[in-house]
């Protein structure tokens, strides 16, 4: 699996490990970053190392937050980079900080780029990010937990253009193609260097004289020992539906997204967060018909705040619906409505879904905030 999934990636001779999830798998990318940089860290500690930070997106995965205070880099020294409206990466203004953090004396040891933000599904220009790590020569890591799905699709592959580019790579198949919890793959493009920063060399399990391939022995080389055959949940999906039944199956899901946003985007009540579609995400407010042709004053957006939570409340309690809301940045709540392959949601499902959306939303009056 692991040989197939590096291919697909464009990494001809790499190496990998599944994972219990995706913020493991940010673990293993620091981990490498770090030992590639500064190898001395395995036995010294990071009582040796010098300065160093990490720079990624303000949008990103707080997996990376937590991975900097377990390993003792401190959420501090994580350059949080702004984002545009679409949600991506300012690839200027990382380059201009990686720069000043060298002038400061500091030490970049890796930059984490995202394919698919949680909320947006914002993917960050991965080749200018490459040209960035490459000038620089920082480990660059691709988060690509929920949007690397996209490389199982002719149609949509593109998008994810630069990746081959990594050093590291995160997928989840337990996110969008709906593999069985827990199923997350960390690809590495240096072979060797994921066994060299993580292994511990016990004697009585880990010979180098055994009679077999020593190279399917995973547990020297990652955290755990002790470990479920996760990619045996994979190789079973695989094997059901094969490379094109998982190139249909990413196709309409984002057939279905877009169908989603254009029917939200042309909707009477509904307004768009972000567009155009890069994952199968969509975000959208509703505006209930007593509050719209008013002043969108910080009044009236603090009061779609409060909408946005009672139309959830409305909708859960009715049981018609189970959807996400979450503020981002300057904007106030709004509903998120995240496509995958299993169920697969058609058109008519959809339109039901906003219609849910909008009946409750019609319920609320300024009473109930």
């Amino acid at each position: 699996m692991i040989s197939h999934i590096l291919s697909l990636f464009g990494i001809p001779d790499g190496d990998g490990i599944f994972s219990p999830g995706g913020s493991v798998s940010m673990l293993y990318a620091l981990v490498a970053a770090r030992y590639k940089a500064f190898p001395d860290v395995k036995t010294k500690g990071v009582r040796s190392l010098p300065d160093v930070v990490v720079f990624t997106s303000e949008d990103s995965h707080y997996s990376i937050m937590k991975g900097a205070h377990w390993l003792g880099f401190g959420t501090d020294n994580i350059i949080q980079i702004a984002t545009n409206e679409f949600g991506q990466m300012d690839v200027a203004q990382l380059a201009a900080s990686i720069q000043r953090e060298r002038d400061l004396g500091r030490y970049p040891v890796m930059v984490n780029a995202t394919a698919g933000t949680t909320v947006l599904g914002a993917i960050d220009d991965l080749d200018a990010v490459a040209e960035v790590c490459q000038k620089h020569d920082i480990w660059m890591h691709v988060d690509a937990c929920w949007g690397g799905s996209l490389i199982l699709s002719r149609k949509y592959k593109h998008r994810l253009k630069g990746i081959e580019r990594a050093n590291s790579i995160s997928w989840n198949p337990h996110k969008m193609v709906g593999a069985p919890l827990q199923c997350s793959v960390f690809l590495i493009r240096e072979r060797g260097l994921l066994h060299a920063a993580n292994c511990a060399s016990a004697q009585y399990l880990f010979q180098q004289d055994k009679f077999y391939d020593i190279n399917y022995d995973t547990g020297d080389k990652g955290i755990q020992c002790g470990r479920k055959i996760d990619a045996f949940k994979l190789w079973t999906l695989w094997k059901a539906r094969g490379d094109e039944g998982l190139n249909i199956l990413m196709d309409r899901t984002m057939e279905v997204a877009e169908f989603c946003i254009e029917t939200v985007a042309s909707r009477p009540g509904f307004r768009l967060v972000s567009a155009p579609l890069q994952c199968p995400n969509v975000c959208f407010w509703y505006i209930p018909k007593f509050m719209r042709g008013k002043t969108e004053d910080a009044g009236w957006w603090e009061l779609m705040h409060n909408i946005t939570k009672k139309i959830k409340e409305l909708l859960t309690k009715s049981s018609r619906l189970m959807v996400a809301y979450m503020p981002l940045r300057q904007h106030k709540n709004f509903f998120r409505l995240a496509f995958s392959f299993h169920p697969v949601i058609k058109e008519t499902e959809v339109l039901e879904m906003l219609q849910a959306i909008e009946d409750c939303g019609e319920m609320v009056d300024l009473s109930m905030l």
